[in-house]
């Protein structure tokens, strides 16, 4: 928290808006005014029987000022003046009856010490949906945020003498859309219902509007420019010392804030359908009369685009555009998004080319991470839309907070998602599958999204034999996972590589695969996108598909999968740096 002016007692800070005004007109009244030498004077002594020498008229409040350091902030509404005036009759001073006494400055005296670390990285933390009904929760899942990073950045980068600060994004709340409309024709039964489906998935309806849509996408931008512009000016050496910003967005926040940097619009979808239907037309058979009258047509607005064009052009040469952004995104990390399918239905299809800029541009944002719970009912995969076969290769699954020496992800070769489906049988007990050797490490099969795993051979649960059949079986196929056998848990602690030494492969995949379970090195993605939380081992599924969409804020996994990321970036930058000095 900033703060200037606090009250007296619980040392609270003003609000920043009353808190300049009242600092503006102090100084402009007392500036090279002596104040008490002492810090440890008496606070808490009452004005009596002194007049205000000076006076200031808030919104909402009035502030009296009866000497340099004895200022008195008043409440200006009507039952605050009916209490003053009846307690000033019965002989109390105005000040000791109604007065908030304020104090510039902190109880405790400020020391050069005491300032936060260097901040090298911002991260901007945008809401979703709901906002309307809960205002300030974004503050508090962001505050959640940053208190889980703040536990992993002691454990984990303690060494490092900067830190990332996260920033929440409050966007709801200034807009005016409708006004009261929605809620004039909102039936009184079940109004509670009602009114907070209003307050949530209306705003999915909103931006879908071709009426309020803009309104939302400028209500983002103009509050990440606000904001950005605001920590610049009050850390001045950001800019300078090449900081870095990133973006973490939840919900529906993902779909706006991907359609502010990429500038996507609705109606340049539609000029494309239009596009398309001429040219339909075109191939459809017509009179003479008809097809002269298109051509005309056509002829024309060929001839109208090319009078936009230079006319854009020309305002172009003669008006510099600002950017739409104030900022250069180097992180966009998705939670709980629908991205996926909204840019599906956008007409956005699979490609040859296993690279980002498919969907997003690496010249507008660095790095885009698809952060999701298993079982969140509102999240997709985006990875399927750059390169088809990655429907069947399973999401990137993320550490688990206390892993010991967890493989870097970058190291993390992909495995296929479901491979059982495509195993005509089960390998016998008995037969000799073929034993990993040195140079390839078989993939241990992972179920689903949560389905029992079937079909695997001896090796992969030889620690669970001692489980034996009926209820210990039943348990061990519903709730069991590829981590949760003693075998498996044991090899955890060399990290993935050591669990895919137990397993064996099976079935026979669609797509060319080496023996190994992994896939040859045909078309890839140049990075992985989609990265999936592990589901806790006695986890029930139902529940989670409830609570995994707001589950994110205050997961230590996502807090240290977030820093990883953004830490391993300044680091190679700073060995980059210390290499080209060299």
């Amino acid at each position: 928290m900033r703060g200037q002016w606090f009250i007296d007692g619980t040392w609270q800070p003003l609000e920043e808006e009353e808190s300049n005004l009242i600092e503006q007109e102090h100084l402009n009244r007392f500036k090279g005014q002596q104040l008490q030498e002492s810090f440890d004077m008496e606070i808490s002594k009452p004005v009596d029987g002194k007049e205000a020498i000076h006076s200031l008229k808030l919104s909402r409040n009035h502030v009296d000022w009866h000497s340099v350091d004895e200022v008195y902030l008043y409440s200006d509404a009507t039952t605050s003046k009916i209490a003053r005036t009846v307690t000033q009759k019965l002989g109390f001073s105005k000040a000791s009856s109604s007065g908030t006494r304020l104090h510039r400055g902190y109880v405790e005296e400020a020391t050069l010490e005491d300032k936060p670390p260097q901040t090298s990285h911002i991260v901007f933390v945008v809401h979703g949906i709901g906002q309307k009904m809960d205002q300030g929760r974004i503050i508090k899942n962001t505050a959640m945020m940053r208190d889980t990073a703040r536990k992993v950045e002691e454990k984990y980068f303690s060494n490092l003498a900067t830190h990332v600060e996260f920033l929440p994004v409050e966007w709801r709340s200034k807009l005016t859309l409708d006004g009261d409309t929605v809620d004039s024709i909102t039936p009184d039964k079940v109004r509670g219902l009602r009114d907070m489906l209003n307050s949530s998935a209306m705003d999915i309806m909103y931006y879908t509007s071709p009426l309020y849509r803009d309104e939302l996408v400028k209500g983002l931008q103009q509050e990440l420019n606000r904001l950005y512009s605001l920590f610049c000016s009050r850390n001045p050496e950001f800019e300078e010392k090449g900081g870095k910003v990133s973006i973490v967005s939840h919900s529906l926040g993902c779909v706006i804030t991907y359609d502010i940097m990429t500038g996507w619009n609705p109606v340049r979808l539609y000029e494309q359908l239009l596009q398309k239907e001429e040219e339909e037309l075109e191939e459809s058979w017509m009179s003479y009369e008809e097809r002269r009258l298109l051509e005309e047509l056509y002829i024309t607005k060929q001839r109208l685009r090319e009078i936009e064009e230079r006319l854009h052009e020309l305002k172009a040469s003669t008006i510099s555009k600002p950017p739409v952004l104030k900022f250069k995104v180097e992180n966009f990390f998705c939670m709980g998004s629908p991205l996926a399918v909204f840019l599906a239905l956008r007409g956005i299809r699979p490609g040859s080319s296993g690279s980002q800029d498919h969907i997003l541009p690496r010249t507008i944002c660095n790095r885009l991470l698809n952060i999701f719970h298993p079982t969140d009912p509102v999240a997709y995969r985006l990875e399927p839309l750059i390169l088809k076969h990655y429907s069947n290769i399973s999401p990137v699954q993320i550490h688990w907070y206390n892993t010991a020496n967890p493989l870097p992800y970058e190291h993390m070769k992909p495995s296929f998602l479901n491979p059982s489906k495509e195993a005509t049988s089960a390998p016998e007990p008995d037969s000799t599958s073929a034993a990993p050797s040195p140079t390839t490490s078989p993939v241990l099969v992972r179920r689903h999204y949560g389905e029992s795993i079937t079909n695997i051979g001896k090796a992969s649960i030889l620690g669970a034999a001692s489980i034996g059949k009926g209820l210990g079986g039943m348990l061990f196929s519903r709730f069991g996972r590829s981590s949760a056998t003693p075998q498996t848990m044991e090899a955890g602690k060399d990290g993935p590589e050591g669990d895919d030494k137990k397993a064996t492969t099976v079935g026979t995949p669609p797509l060319p695969h080496s023996s190994s379970g992994f896939l040859e090195p045909t078309v890839e993605l140049e990075h992985r996108i989609d990265f999936e939380l592990r589901e806790g081992l006695v986890e029930s599924r139902y529940w989670s598909a409830v609570t995994s969409h707001t589950a994110y804020w205050s997961s230590l996994d996502i807090a240290l999968f977030l820093l990883t990321f953004m830490y391993k970036q300044d680091q190679e930058e700073t060995d980059k740096s210390n290499l080209d000095t060299l």
